[in-house]
């Protein structure tokens, strides 16, 4: 990735074969380079501090493996309606305060549909915007219209992850295609929407699978903003719910990758983090992540929250990343 200490430019043309050399090396030579790449092109230091709110749980008709809010499985979510705008306000106001400058919100629906709670979703958008925050949503399956209108209302990022290979999609899901995903990413990039796509590791995935992801990923005609690196939190009731847990390892190689070959990109430590111990975690922000979820919750499953998290920066010296930073630095 350098050559005689400069950067090298942008690429979206990896091969797998590119890809596995990488992530196949020693560790710590991977974590060595990995932390290059983001001191080249990224604050070191700095962390962007997200909080996700779950404004319409459970009832899904997916049937995604992982996800104890698909209606088919039996699991402890309680299942709620779309929350009011004032609940969403009042939880984004609550989450600035904590440190966050980035609100997400998440609907367990299939695809939004053009009806009231939409209209509704638009309204909390905009609400959010207000105070400050980036505003992002995951909310299914979009349309070009519905991209637009999304846009057009304020929001800035949208999160739809892949979740993992194309080959092993089938395994874990069967209610939609890895095309229907790679559809919504393009409807949100052509409505000049940031995106926010990655994946999930312990899905029974090989490593062969990992790699095939961030191929999918890297080779993007525009490379996300955002990569989340989530780690499979089983929940009982779900197919996956006996699946080992991952390790901080196998955290780390898919982290310091995804650094390597998107180097712009917000690499987001996420699910999987309430089990991490703060020398695990540093090692991930060492690989090259810089973005948390902070908040008792991550949707439906444990998260650590803002006090335990301020702690933990303090005793890493992390500063946390402003909101808009990336409008800030192009005005200047």
């Amino acid at each position: 990735m350098m050559q005689n200490g400069q950067k090298t430019d942008i690429r979206n043309n990896w091969s797998l074969e590119e890809i596995k050399a990488i992530y196949y090396r020693p560790v710590l030579e991977l974590i060595v380079e990995a932390a290059t790449v983001h001191k080249q092109y990224q604050a070191t230091g700095e962390v962007q501090v997200c909080t996700l709110l779950s404004v319409k749980t459970g009832g899904c008709p997916e049937d995604c493996s992982y996800c104890p809010q698909a209606a088919r499985y039996h699991t402890d979510v309680e299942v709620h309606k779309l929350l009011s705008k004032e609940q969403v306000l009042t939880s984004a106001q609550r989450a600035k305060e904590g440190g966050s400058t980035r609100f997400c919100m998440g609907a367990a629906w299939r695809e939004v549909r053009d009806n009231r709670d939409f209209d509704n979703v638009l309204e909390m958008v905009k609400g959010v915007n207000e105070l400050g925050l980036e505003v992002c949503c995951t909310l299914g399956m979009l349309t070009e219209y519905q991209a637009q209108r999304l846009k057009e209302a304020g929001l800035y990022a949208y999160n739809h992850n892949l979740d993992t290979s194309e080959e092993h999609y089938d395994k874990i899901i069967t209610t939609r295609t890895y095309n229907d995903r790679l559809d919504t990413l393009e409807h949100v990039r052509e409505a000049g929407i940031s995106v926010c796509s990655g994946g999930i590791i312990g899905l029974g995935e090989t490593d062969e699978d990992r790699i095939g992801m961030l191929h999918t990923l890297a080779t993007l005609p525009q490379h996300p903003e955002s990569v989340p690196v989530n780690a499979l939190v089983p929940v009982k009731g779900t197919p996956l719910a006996e699946q080992p847990r991952v390790s901080v390892w196998e955290m780390v190689r898919m982290i310091a990758t995804a650094r390597i070959l998107m180097p712009q990109a917000m690499v987001r430590l996420s699910a999987g983090r309430e089990q991490m111990s703060v020398t695990e975690q540093a090692l991930c922000f060492l690989a090259g992540a810089n973005s948390i979820f902070s908040g008792e919750k991550l949707l439906t499953t444990p998260n650590p929250d803002f006090d335990t998290d301020k702690a933990m920066f303090e005793l890493l010296g992390l500063q946390p990343r402003q909101s808009f930073k990336e409008e800030a630095v192009a005005k200047c």
